[in-house]
């Protein structure tokens, strides 16, 4: 059940709201203030939080920025009778999915939420890297396809070249997208997101566009739309193959001329926006079955990147195991160090078919059963685990026991993570160790097996 946080210093409004959405099936808490929402969040899982703006004690801007920090899944819709457009934009510049006035209609609510709980489905923010590393452009991993995707970032970055990014679901698209915005000139202005797969058909063109007040039935205010939110920053359309065709010839418009009317306006806003979009479909085919528009194809295929499955870039699976380790503990209060080399073994012959997500959803599943600090096989679900040892048992097209095949993989990883090491601390065998985790006649040995010795 999709649980969701009203947080109003109002107790009717408290009340109103839990009941109608309590009729509506949602399992419903509340709170009188920011800092007893904060302590709702800390103890129970919350789908979507609705919060009013003016309140006291810590008031709805500071709660968003709260949720914004330290549960960023978390989808929020800001309700007041105080809100203004400038109040809106600066709290969808923060963070907040959507923002709705008092007094409302039901409907509306109903839309918004389902829209958030859809949103919160399909977001793939998993892989989105804490401020302070994103100027290693937010991209995990050293091997030769994602050096490839790294270099064209750091091409492509400080240009306003359209961007799009293909490949597979949970491969990290959105993790790509924000290292271009943030690795250019725009990065102090709006990154605006809006996943095109959530959205209604019939609410697509307000929600890019925005609308003035009376466009239609419950329009009471004019409203800013994510283009015009986007103004001197940046717009990530993900999943844009999902785009009505009607809304293709209109998006094309726009990207051409960056100019737009809101619905139900007159007056052309001129905007300065960088696009980034991004999709799992395969756009070309869609192109030929009449599904896509060709011309707005090519107008976002300008630069174009493919995000490699897991699949074929295995070597990156140890260092993204480390990565969600260290996060996963960090969320969770854990204090796991690692795997051992079998779990990694199965780790590397496994094909990962949900990619990034499906490593990191399954170490935190893991490391919550793991009864060390350090995973063992024992942790690994049975279904899992059958299907990796039959993939390990298997042999390659050339005859070759794929055991064989990872474990000349794993060896090489190693390799290289010791030459790496030993570059980093300029040949000091005792650094390179304490950085590697082991004795220093522990990494003597492997320098010897792997003829790392001067």
């Amino acid at each position: 059940m999709n649980k969701i946080l009203i947080v109003d210093d109002e107790l009717n409004m408290r009340l109103v709201l839990s009941a109608m959405l309590k009729k509506e099936g949602f399992e419903v808490t509340a709170a009188a203030d920011g800092r007893e929402a904060i302590q709702i969040l800390q103890a129970k899982p919350v789908s979507v939080v609705i919060t009013d703006l003016k309140m006291p004690s810590i008031n709805g801007m500071e709660l968003l920025d709260h949720i914004t920090n330290k549960y960023p899944k978390i989808p929020v819709i800001m309700i007041t009778a105080h809100g203004t457009v400038a109040t809106a934009v600066e709290a969808l510049k923060k963070g907040a999915l959507d923002y709705i006035m008092k007094p409302f209609e039901l409907a509306d609510l109903k839309n918004i939420i389902a829209k958030a709980i859809k949103t919160r489905t399909l977001n793939e923010s998993e892989l989105i890297l804490p401020p302070d590393e994103i100027d290693r452009g937010g991209i995990v991993g050293n091997s030769k396809k994602m050096l490839e995707i790294f270099d064209a970032v750091k091409r492509v970055s400080p240009s306003t070249t359209t961007v799009l990014i293909t490949g597979e679901t949970g491969t990290g698209k959105e993790v790509v997208a924000e290292a271009i915005h943030f690795n250019s000139p725009r990065k102090n202005n709006p990154l605006i997101k809006i996943n095109c797969a959530a959205i209604a058909e019939t609410l697509m063109e307000s929600e890019l566009f925005g609308y003035e007040k009376g466009a239609f039935t419950g329009a009471s205010i004019t409203k800013p739309g994510k283009f015009e939110l986007a103004h001197k920053g940046t717009l990530f359309l993900d999943e844009v193959g999902e785009i009505p065709r009607d809304m293709q010839v209109k998006l094309l418009r726009v990207i051409q001329e960056q100019e737009f009317e809101r619905v139900g306006g007159l007056k052309t806003i001129k905007v300065d926006v960088r696009i980034i979009a991004a999709t799992n479909k395969n756009l070309q085919q869609d192109v030929r079955d009449g599904r896509f528009r060709e011309d707005l194809y090519y107008r976002l295929n300008v630069f174009p990147l493919v995000m490699p499955p897991l699949r074929d870039r295995q070597e990156d699976i140890p260092s993204f195991v480390d990565y969600f380790i260290d996060k996963i503990n960090k969320k969770l209060g854990l204090k796991i160090t690692g795997t051992d080399e079998e779990v990694l073994r199965l780790f590397l012959s496994y094909q990962w078919p949900g990619n990034i997500r499906e490593l990191e959803n399954l170490l935190e599943r893991i490391m919550l059963m793991a009864k060390s600090n350090v995973i063992t096989v024992a942790e690994l679900p049975e279904e899992l685990k059958s299907s990796m040892t039959a993939q390990t048992d298997a042999v390659t097209e050339d005859g070759k026991p794929l055991k064989d095949v990872v474990r000349n993989q794993m060896e090489n990883v190693e390799r290289q993570m010791i030459i790496r090491c030993l570059e980093e601390s300029g040949g000091n065998v005792t650094k390179a160790a304490k950085e590697l985790g082991l004795s220093r006649k522990g990494l003597q040995l492997k320098m010897i097996k792997y003829n790392l010795r001067k």
